[in-house]
């Protein structure tokens, strides 16, 4: 109980008042009231994650952001009388009797309304009345209402809910014409024939079954006649997306030349084990890198292991004690088929062009600890011993926690080993320190070794702070690889231009998704696009259903697993129901106005990475984003297959020995 009870603080610190949410009274009651009681027990681990959660008969326990949104928009004081139109689990009934004097809700499915009862006796919440009936058509007899909240989506607002309201009273429900998505709506009675309505944003709710509302087959109750039919976002979005051919057509990256200008594109994945993702990404790159004059291919991938590709594509020597690369959990996600097909091309590319001219792979990511202490003291050794030694001292302490890193966060919070981060960043100072005299004999050497200084320095810290939770370590994560990307470009000169290879939580703009907006997190998107303005392109990429490679859990072993078809409220579904099997989205300013526009309001996206849990996919897999801030572009196949894996003894044509290995 004091886990949840914790869990409960946060939710009202963290989703409500730390986004608008100002109403005292509602952060008191959000506080009070319990949720995990209001959901099934099987769901109550995610009791006060900011999402909705299913509660039978087809409908879902509202997001508790939306239920404070609501009942401050209508501006609930103590004392008032309140309608509710859907009462569902019974929460938000539950959450507005703790302000108001007296509640009234409805709800038209009985086992629901039965579970709501039992819930408000428990509690002892003696303030609400409840009744099964047709929500749009009010509570006749109980009015006049101080505020009335509609927890389903109507094609218009209900007369009767309008006319049940007091001098003064407001009225908040989701208005839209397609059923799903809508406009929060507030509408305040001046008087006893004038109203004003104002537009609160865009939202997900059910249908409003009723009268007054939806017909049970989609269509406008009679009580709602039919206006003039306005087009549908999916074909919207069919009229305004780019067919993409085929993955194996020479054509296929022809309307990627768009991007060509900017310094950096990003291109996203919306899992680590899709195939389609990694070929299109590899089609971009070529094509960018061939025609563009790119010459930095960064990989959401750690840094000493994406050096020994480097150096197989730059065909450079490889070190002389390297060790196999990419073993760490998951294997599959670089050793692939299809991204070795991207390394041959490169190796073959580079061939004979001078070492400025030729392109590059590097990692970007902070994990490989223990490769990185060895790289660096395998530079000194070579270039100066004596620095060697004292390196060699100085990164003692870390020496147990090489090969588990994670552990080293769990020991720092008890014992004194704060004093390795004084001694890396040391390190790293004095190395940057003598940056031209190392660079003079060997430039690429020692961009090396300077990172894997800098990434020891940042992964000191991002393991100890892991172990605290909260953001700190994403952030810190993204920053680094921010960061990295930047040292990269500097290396290279003014005119350098990358690509970038990361997972869709990381490429898009986390100002505009959940990460941001409710939790915190920043990441390298959002980064390049304060840093790099219109210098930068975020692609995202998607599916609806398929195959993809992952596992259960970490550290398990790969699976290939079936996808489940996109939800109904999502962006995905969207793109699905389009018709258009791939195509290619510029969501750019100016595009189309009215895709824009309906693709404004926050929807639902899925987020695979290397795991994939089916079973509580809504939970584990969905955020709420708006699309066209989130990324520039949206990249889209509807049907997907995994990536094929390589095994120890497959490392593809023309690969290095060391790669891929240790399956």
């Amino acid at each position: 109980m004091a886990d949840l009870s914790r869990a409960r603080d946060r939710m009202v610190d963290v989703h409500l008042a730390g986004r608008d949410i100002r109403d005292r009274n509602v952060l008191d009651a959000m506080r009070e009231v319990p949720r995990e009681v209001f959901v099934d027990a099987g769901m109550r681990e995610f009791a006060y994650e900011d999402s909705p959660l299913p509660i039978g008969e087809g409908q879902t326990i509202s997001q508790p952001y939306i239920v404070a949104l609501m009942i401050q928009a209508a501006g609930i004081a103590p004392g008032e009388r309140v309608l509710e139109v859907g009462a569902g689990s019974g929460y938000a009934a539950a959450v507005m009797s703790r302000i108001a004097g007296r509640v009234h809700t409805i709800e038209r499915h009985a086992p629901l309304a039965a579970q709501a009862r039992e819930r408000f006796e428990a509690l002892r919440y003696d303030n609400i009345e409840l009744r099964v009936g047709d929500g749009s058509r009010g509570w006749p007899e109980a009015a006049p209402f101080d505020a009335i909240l509609v927890a389903a989506g109507a094609p218009d607002t209900p007369p009767a809910l309008r006319e049940q309201l007091a001098i003064g009273g407001r009225l908040v429900i989701p208005v839209g014409e397609d059923g799903q998505h809508q406009r929060l709506r507030r509408i305040t009675r001046t008087g006893p024939e004038t109203y004003k309505q104002d537009d609160l944003g865009g939202v997900m709710f059910v249908p409003l079954i009723g009268e007054q509302g939806w017909a049970e087959d989609g269509r406008r109750a009679a009580g709602n006649p039919v206006p003039a039919r306005e087009r549908s976002v999916p074909e919207m979005i069919a009229e305004a997306a780019l067919p993409l051919p085929d993955l194996d057509d020479d054509d296929f990256a022809d309307p990627f030349e768009r991007f060509a200008h900017c310094r950096v594109v990003m291109l996203g994945e919306a899992s680590h084990g899709t195939a389609e993702f990694y070929r299109a990404r590899t089609e971009i790159t070529r094509r960018l890198v061939e025609r563009h004059g790119f010459t930095i291919v960064a990989l959401e991938a750690d840094w000493p292991d994406a050096a020994a590709l480097d150096r197989h594509v730059r065909h450079r020597p490889p070190r002389a004690d390297a060790e196999p690369v990419f073993q760490r959990f998951p294997t599959w996600m670089w050793r692939n088929a299809e991204f070795a097909e991207l390394v041959v091309w490169l190796r073959a590319h580079n061939h004979g062009r001078p070492r400025e001219q030729q392109a590059g792979i590097h990692g970007l990511d902070m994990y490989n600890l223990g490769g990185s202490i060895a790289a660096v003291l395998e530079y000194l050794d070579k270039v100066d011993p004596e620095a060697a030694a004292v390196a060699r001292e100085r990164y003692g302490c870390l020496t147990p926690w090489q090969k588990e890193p994670g552990t080293y966060g769990r020991a720092v919070l008890t014992r004194g080993y704060a004093k390795c981060e004084a001694e890396v960043t040391r390190q790293l100072h004095e190395l940057l320190q003598r940056r031209l005299e190392y660079a003079a004999r060997d430039g690429d050497e020692f961009l090396d070794a300077a990172q894997n200084a800098r990434l020891v320095a940042a992964a000191e810290r991002y393991y100890r702070v892991m172990y605290y939770g909260g953001p700190q370590s994403w952030n810190l994560r993204d920053t680094h690889m921010f960061e990295t990307l930047q040292h990269l470009l500097d290396a290279r000169g003014p005119e350098a231009k990358a690509v970038v290879w990361a997972h869709n939580s990381h490429i898009g703009d986390a100002r505009h998704t959940e990460m941001g907006r409710a939790r915190g997190e920043l990441n390298i998107g959002q980064l390049c696009r304060e840093h790099f303005g219109d210098g930068v392109a975020l692609v995202g990429l998607g599916t609806h259903a398929g195959t993809v490679a992952a596992a259960h859990d970490w550290d398990d072993d790969m699976q290939v697993m079936k996808v489940r078809p996109s939800r109904a409220d999502t962006v995905e579904r969207l793109c699905h129901d389009s018709g258009v099997r791939r195509f290619l989205l510029d969501l750019g300013e100016g595009r189309d106005g009215a895709l824009d526009r309906r693709l404004l309001e926050p929807r639902l996206e899925r987020f695979i990475g290397v795991i994939y849990r089916p079973d509580t996919e809504l939970q584990s897999h969905y955020a709420e984003v708006t699309l066209p801030r989130q990324f520039d572009a949206w990249v889209w196949f509807d049907e997907t297959r995994a990536v094929t894996p390589l095994g120890p003894t497959h490392p593809g044509p023309g690969m290095p020995v060391t790669w891929p290995t240790g399956l």
